[in-house]
């Protein structure tokens, strides 16, 4: 019988966390642009992708905010390019469904590593570096599509107009399998502004059935004023509990 130590075990899991494809995210560095390298006028109705490959826009409700989204060359030290989001209507009054946020869908058939739906269920952990003029509580959130089940998690941002690094983990869940295929089993969402429909309730940090009042509670309305940009890049999400340094992958 074969015996490894636990310290052989976490020495293979970090070298498969720094390995090659430790990061689940599609062109995390925001730098594939397809379609094109601007679009403006973004908002009620104008759900679909634009700029980035595999960034949907998203918004619900009728929100009064538009944005135009970007690749930007604004960007931390180590990055060519950020994905931009400059508001030029101010959001006005939100009503309770408006929302605006942006968002990636994984594959089942992508996901397996993730035992997710039974008890070695490993958790995962989304980090990137944002700018934007607005200041306060931010949520990404997981929505787990074949089971209907959500996880939510908040980061701050602290400083206006300033490159922070942020991380965010979500607990492994022992609750519903993804489909191993190639539908969509999951979706990740980072919110920009959303009204009571899905703030009124109270933030569902740990896994369970879809509730939308759980889904962005304290998130900041970052898009009150068109003075306000929300840049992100070098995202990158990965199995464990700790955010490892991005890996960057070529262009082809």
């Amino acid at each position: 019988m074969l015996v490894v130590s636990k310290a052989r075990k976490a020495a293979a899991q970090a070298s498969f966390q720094q390995g090659k494809g430790k990061n689940y995210i599609y062109n995390g560095d925001t730098s594939l642009c397809q379609r094109a390298t601007s679009v403006s006028s973004l908002g009620n109705g104008n759900t679909g992708y634009h700029v980035q490959d595999r960034y949907l826009f998203a918004e619900a409700g009728a929100p009064n905010a538009e944005v135009t989204m970007t690749r930007s060359t604004t960007v931390p030290d180590g990055f060519q390019y950020s994905m931009q989001f400059d508001c030029t209507t101010a959001s006005g009054t939100v009503s309770a469904a408006d929302a605006i946020y942006f968002s990636q869908l994984f594959e089942g058939q992508d996901l397996y590593a993730w035992n997710k739906g039974d008890a070695q269920a490993r958790p995962v952990t989304l980090s990137f570096w944002v700018n934007t003029t607005k200041t306060g509580t931010y949520v990404c959130s997981m929505y787990d599509n074949d089971n209907g089940r959500q996880n939510s998690q908040s980061y701050t941002v602290s400083s206006s107009n300033t490159w922070e690094h942020k991380s965010v983990t979500f607990p492994g869940d022992t609750t519903g399998i993804f489909g191993r295929d190639n539908n969509v089993s999951l979706y990740i969402h980072w919110a920009l502004v959303a009204g009571t429909n899905w703030t009124s309730g109270t933030l569902q940090e740990a896994w369970a059935s879809s509730t939308t009042a759980n889904i962005f509670v304290g998130q900041v309305d970052a898009l009150d004023n068109t003075s306000n940009n929300y840049h992100i890049t070098g995202i990158q999400l990965e199995l464990g509990s700790v955010a490892t340094e991005f890996q960057h992958e070529t262009y082809g």
